[in-house]
């Protein structure tokens, strides 16, 4: 019996390149030593409710990326099973280097190690941001307009 070779990963469609572009951000954004959960990341992508979308997303990353997938761990603290054989070792081992401490449950205690970010910067699709931009140098103000009437 020969061992059949993983096959090459498919681009993702447009929509769902979007999606995990922004859960490839919020990824990155997790520090050393700290984790999130699959649920945890989702959300902070804009993306509640959607945990396994982070699965799919971190599966299709490129071996070569430096995205740190290593840092996301499921609602358990515990490092998820692969399909492939061995790479749950490899992760716990990565964890392990960056100062995380796994119990003698094979658990991490998310009370100690989840990442809290402070603010999220990744927008929620079709968001505006918050401020308005400054008038140029020289230019008049809009003006405002008026709140609309009730009809009685």
């Amino acid at each position: 019996m020969r061992a059949v070779p993983p096959t090459p990963r498919a681009a993702p469609p447009a929509d769902r390149s979007r999606s995990w572009e922004r859960i490839y951000a919020v990824v990155r954004r997790i520090p050393r030593g700290r984790v999130a959960t699959y649920g945890q990341v989702a959300e902070l992508a804009g993306l509640g409710g959607h945990a396994r979308q982070v699965g799919y997303a971190l599966h299709a990353l490129d071996p070569q990326s430096r995205v740190p997938w290593q840092r996301v761990v499921n609602a358990r603290g515990e490092v998820s099973p692969r399909s492939f054989s061995g790479t749950e070792r490899v992760q716990r081992a990565m964890l392990e280097s960056e100062g995380v401490d796994f119990g003698a449950n094979g658990r991490i205690d998310l009370d100690r190690y989840r990442w809290r970010p402070r603010a999220t910067p990744t927008p929620k699709p079709g968001s505006r941001p918050r401020s308005t931009p400054r008038p140029k140098p020289g230019s008049r103000p809009r003006a405002r307009s008026r709140p609309k009437r009730e009809h009685r």
